[in-house]
C-alpha cells in the first residue's frame, strides 16, 4: 500500500525545509568566530542553492485569465510547479527582458516567497562579504 500526502516523505514533509536548517547554521557560523570563510561561502552557497531550486514557494508563472498567476506550490524562486510549461517560463522570464519586471514582482507576492526571496539575498550577500578578506571570521 502507498500512501500520499504531505507527511508521507522520509522525513514527514519536512525534507523540503532543509535550507531553514542551513539558514541557521549560517547565522551561527557568523556569531561563532570559529568558522572560517570557507564554511560561511559553502553554507551561503547551500542557502542561495535552496532558495532558487527547492524552497517551497508558490509557483505565480503567468497564467491566462489571471492576473495573479498560477497559484500551484512550487519548488524554488527558479522553478515552476508540476505544469511543464510552468517549469520553464519562470526561467524564461529572466532571459526576456520584458518579462524581467514580472518576475521580480513575484518575489514578493506572499509571505513564503518573500521569506525565500530575503534567504536568498542575505545568504548571497554573507557569500560576498565573506570572499573580503579580513571581514569574516577569521
Amino acid at each position: 500500500m502507498t500512501t500520499s500526502g504531505a507527511g508521507s516523505g522520509r522525513f514527514g514533509g519536512l525534507g523540503q525545509w532543509w535550507g531553514v536548517l542551513a539558514g541557521g547554521l549560517l547565522v551561527a557560523a557568523w556569531l561563532n568566530r570559529a568558522a572560517g570563510p570557507a564554511v560561511i561561502i559553502g553554507l551561503s552557497a547551500v542557502v542561495l542553492l535552496w532558495s532558487f531550486f527547492q524552497a517551497p514557494v508558490t509557483c505565480g508563472a503567468p497564467v491566462r485569465g489571471r492576473a495573479d498567476g498560477c497559484r500551484n506550490n512550487a519548488t524554488g524562486l527558479l522553478m515552476g510547479c508540476h505544469i511543464r510549461q510552468h517549469r520553464w517560463q519562470k526561467l524564461k522570464m529572466l532571459i526576456f527582458r520584458r518579462r524581467v519586471r514580472a518576475f521580480c514582482s513575484g518575489l514578493f507576492s506572499d509571505g513564503k516567497a518573500a521569506l525565500v526571496t530575503l534567504a536568498a539575498v542575505g545568504s548571497f550577500l554573507s557569500g560576498l562579504v565573506a570572499l573580503v578578506p579580513g571581514v569574516a571570521a577569521q
